[in-house]
Order: structure tokens, then C-alpha cells, then sequence
């Protein structure tokens, strides 16, 4: 990367800043600060003087900082302040409840935990129990402890030189066992992955990107805040997705970048049209499998094919449908330049072209492993370097990747993941239930639902769906609670003892299709 001072992710940005550093990079269109924009010169004054205030709490190269806080300009300046520092920046989703959040503050020890202000109270006594030295708040007005630190800090920091193999961040993912994992990503790992997708996507000076996504994902993060950066562009910020925002923004974007429910949302808009979206370059949907039928759907109302991709925390961005080509519902498209992609077999050996098996991929891309997991991360990567995704799938005859299912219970709930043991846990320590089973649903908006099948003790009636989906809403973020719960006498299972959950999943298929 010619011209770039180091393997610092926030040095290749900065080579791509616009030549005008008054150049728009974000404008918030939505909440108190609606119409209030940043400029270039803005990215690098205030991720410098967050920077500064990191360093005085004693936040240095390799010093992790977990976040959980809400959708900002400032979360995204908090983001590059820990880049320019060598720190490795930790996202913790904002549904996340106390308990959650003590496991992540334990395993990732981080230096340094940024939180809401109206959570500093609960939550400085818990990382505290936790070890956590340091405990500033963030808020989405500007507010909040660091912001306060930085205000008259210097507006010029010296980025540390990084090699492209030093960590970036750490995310973590959920499994169908255990607790979830912190994937360690690299900032070569990014860089790669954003610097593919910003030639392969066909970014262009003067795309306006419309962001509705959350940025404590690699979608809303790692895909859509990266590509923008990398391209010198501008955004369009909305806290969260609201159709009827999206519509009226729609004319100022040229790029949107969503989940399969931004779609499904926006075709039962009256006021989403064909004349509306003829100006978009592109539409692009991920972090769940999106239906043939929506695609099919929003082509014959806009004219636009979405762009349908495949990604995973681990790895970034894997596969693209073509930018320049067919686009084929119910296909994620091709892996990306660089990155190798295999199905293979039970014992690893490779399938004939459309035989079906586990998705395994290899590239620069590809995470450093598991934190403080070396065996796990042993355990999903194979001698030659490819790492076994978990995902079955199939290629066809042309190429295209067709991702079939998991290989595990994994359930990807609006892209969040969602190992079914952590709710199966909550669910049997209630009073009267005797044992659950939790599966992954087809849903029109989320691509999966959490539903849960649940044997009750003999007599328990009080034991109800309302109940019990009360209860958990309690112990678990949002997007685990079931949205559906049935009771049955006794669980199927196999000769084994083992619960057939396929056949639940068979049973209940159509739970949300109306």
C-alpha cells in the first residue's frame, strides 16, 4: 500500500482522506442533533484528542477497550482514537445485560470500559468487581466523562505504527456450546477486507452512504463505516432503521447497505417507489439469509437487484454477488478476490461441484484465532490454513455459493448470533419447566427467530408462554428471548437420548410465514 506510513488501519484511512479535510464525512439525521454534520478535519481532530485522553488513563498499544455504548458520530471517533492509539477496540452490543457484560469484562480484561452515562453507576461497580482499571461514559449527545477529558487536548496525535498482523479488535461471537469467543482480528485483516470490497463494490468520489445499521457489528463497522473511510465519502447517520426516514433520505444516498428486515420493511412502504430508488448505485443486503422472494420482489418494484453477500465475524466479508453481472436470489455470489473457499466432507476431503457440506475458507481476511482460545481456534482451523466455518453449503456448476444451513444450532436472529445452549440455561433454571429445546425459526424480518419448545412439569399451567418470555427478557438481551414458545409432554429424541431438534425445526417451520 504505497504511501501508507505503516500497517495502522487508520494510516491506509488517512492516505484516503479527501484533499478538502472540510470535505462532509457524516451528517446525523435523526435525534436532538438531526442536521449536525462532520467534516475530515473533525475524524482527525477529535479521534485525536480521544486519543490523548485514552493515553492519559493509561490506554496504550495492545491495551483492549471495551465498549458498550450507543450509536454515535463519537462511537465511530472512539473507534479510530483506539486504532491511532495501537489499542484493540472491543463492541459490545447495547442489548447486553450485566451478566453478559461481566463475562466479556472478565475474559477480555480490558484497560479501559466505555459505557452510557446513565449506566456508569451499575456498571463502574461491576468492573471494578471485574478488574477493569479505567471507566469513562459516552453519550449520544456528545456527552459524557471523555468527551469532557478531551475537549482541550491537543487535535494532533501521532498515530502508532502498527505491523498489518497487530490486533485491531476483538468481537465476540456466540457457538452452540460453551461461552462466546473473542475473535481477534488484525488491522491487515481490515484493511484487506476493505480495500477488496471498495474496488469490488465499485465505490466512486461523491457516494453517499445511507447508515442505519448498529456499529457494534462487523456489517455496520468493519463493512459500512471501513468502505466509506477508505473511500473519502460521506454518510447519511440514522441511529437505527426507520422506513419512513429511509424513505425520505433516500434521494441524498446513492449506496445503502442493510439487513434482509430493511427491505422487507421498506416494499410494504407506499412511499418506497421505482422513481424513489432509480438514482441508487446500489442496494446491498447481509448478516442474514435474505429470501428469493424479497429479492425477486424488490427487483420487480425498484429495478435494482440487491446485492446479496456472505460474512461472518471471524472473517470479515467471504462472498459477493457481482457488482457487474447476475445476481442470483438465493445465492450469496462468489468469494472474494483473494480469498479461497472449499466444501468439503465429514473427514475435510473436498466435494464434487453442488454436493453439499461444511464451508471452508482461507484468505487474508481470515482472523488471527480465538482469544485466549488456542484450543478452540486448533480445533476450527485445518493444517493448510482454512478455517471451518460451521456454515454447510454448496457451489454450483457457475460458481455461485449457496449457503444451506449450519452445521451446528446456531441461530442468526436480524445477524446477531444466538447459540441456543445460553437460552436453553435461562429457560430450564425456571420453576416448572423441566427441560427446553431452542431452534432457529424462519422469519420474514429477522431471516431467523428464536422459538423454544418446552416440556413443563405435570400440573404447571402457570408456567405460560407470556411468563416465561417476561422472564428471560430479564436475564438476556432482546434478540435471544424466543418469540415463540410451545409446550409439550416430552421432547423427541433419538436412541441416543439426544433431543431431535430438526424435527422441532420441520414441526414449527412455518410458524412465521403469515
Amino acid at each position: 500500500m504505497t504511501g501508507v506510513k505503516s500497517g495502522n488501519l487508520y494510516h491506509l484511512f488517512e492516505s484516503r482522506f479527501p484533499a478538502d479535510p472540510q470535505s462532509r464525512f457524516l451528517t446525523v439525521e435523526d435525534g436532538p442533533r438531526a442536521g449536525v454534520w462532520y467534516s475530515y478535519a473533525d475524524v482527525a481532530s477529535i479521534s485525536a484528542r480521544f486519543a490523548h485522553a485514552m493515553a492519559g488513563l493509561g490506554v496504550g498499544r495492545g491495551d483492549r477497550v471495551a465498549v458498550q455504548v450507543e450509536k454515535s458520530p463519537e462511537n465511530l471517533f472512539l473507534y479510530l482514537a483506539t486504532l491511532r492509539l495501537g489499542a484493540v477496540y472491543l463492541p459490545l452490543n447495547t442489548a447486553y445485560q450485566k451478566g453478559e457484560i461481566r463475562y466479556f469484562l472478565e475474559d477480555a480484561a480490558p484497560a479501559l470500559f466505555v459505557c452510557r452515562p446513565e449506566d456508569r453507576v451499575a456498571l463502574a461497580d461491576l468492573a471494578s468487581q471485574c478488574g477493569v482499571p479505567q471507566v469513562v461514559t459516552l453519550g449520544v449527545a456528545a456527552d459524557g466523562t471523555l468527551p469532557d477529558m478531551a475537549i482541550d487536548l491537543p487535535d494532533d496525535f501521532d498515530t502508532v505504527m502498527m505491523a498489518e498482523d497487530d490486533l485491531a479488535a476483538i468481537l465476540y461471537t456466540s457457538g452452540t456450546t460453551g461461552r462466546s469467543k473473542g475473535a481477534m482480528t488484525s488491522h491487515g485483516n481490515l484493511a484487506s477486507n476493505a480495500l477488496t470490497l471498495h474496488a469490488l463494490w465499485g465505490f466512486v468520489p461523491g457516494d453517499v452512504l445511507l447508515h442505519a445499521l448498529p456499529i457494534f457489528h462487523v456489517h455496520g463497522l468493519f463493512v459500512a463505516t471501513n468502505t466509506t473511510l477508505l473511500n473519502g465519502g460521506s454518510m447519511l447517520f440514522l441511529s437505527k432503521f426507520d422506513a419512513d426516514r429511509v424513505v425520505e433520505l433516500l434521494p441524498r444516498a446513492s449506496v445503502l447497505m442493510g439487513v434482509p428486515t430493511f427491505y422487507t420493511r421498506l416494499l410494504t412502504h407506499a412511499g418506497f417507489t421505482h422513481d424513489l430508488a432509480a438514482h441508487m448505485r446500489l442496494f446491498i443486503s447481509g448478516s442474514a439469509p435474505l429470501l428469493a422472494d424479497t429479492h425477486r420482489e424488490f427487483s420487480e418494484r425498484t429495478g435494482h437487484a440487491i446485492l446479496e453477500r456472505y460474512g461472518m465475524t471471524e472473517a470479515g466479508m467471504i462472498t459477493s454477488n457481482p457488482l457487474d453481472g447476475e445476481r442470483v436470489p438465493g445465492t450469496v455470489g462468489f468469494p472474494l478476490p483473494g480469498v479461497d473457499l472449499r466444501i468439503t466432507d465429514d473427514t475435510g476431503a473436498p466435494v464434487a461441484t453442488d454436493g453439499i457440506g461444511q464451508i471452508e475458507i482461507r484468505g487474508p481476511n481470515l482472523f488471527k484465532g480465538y482469544w485466549r482460545k488456542p484450543e478452540k481456534t486448533a480445533e476450527d482451523m485445518r493444517a493448510d490454513g482454512f478455517f471451518i466455518t460451521g456454515d454447510v453449503g454448496r457451489v454450483d456448476a457457475r460458481g455461485y455459493v449457496h449457503i444451506v444451513g449450519r452445521a451446528k444450532d446456531l441461530v442468526i436472529c436480524g445477524g446477531f448470533n444466538v447459540y441456543p445452549k445460553e437460552v436453553e440455561t435461562v429457560l430450564d433454571a425456571i420453576d416448572g419447566v423441566v427441560e427446553s429445546a431452542v431452534i432457529g425459526l424462519p422469519h420474514p424480518d429477522f431471516g431467523e427467530a428464536v422459538a423454544a419448545v418446552i416440556q413443563r412439569k405435570p400440573g404447571r399451567d402457570d408456567v405460560t408462554e407470556a411468563a416465561i418470555i417476561g422472564h428471560v427478557k430479564g436475564e438476556l438481551a432482546n434478540f435471544k428471548v424466543p418469540k415463540r414458545i410451545w409446550f409439550v409432554d416430552e421432547l423427541p429424541r433419538n436412541q441416543m437420548g439426544k433431543v431431535q431438534k430438526a424435527a422441532l425445526r420441520e414441526q414449527h417451520k412455518a410458524a412465521f410465514a403469515d
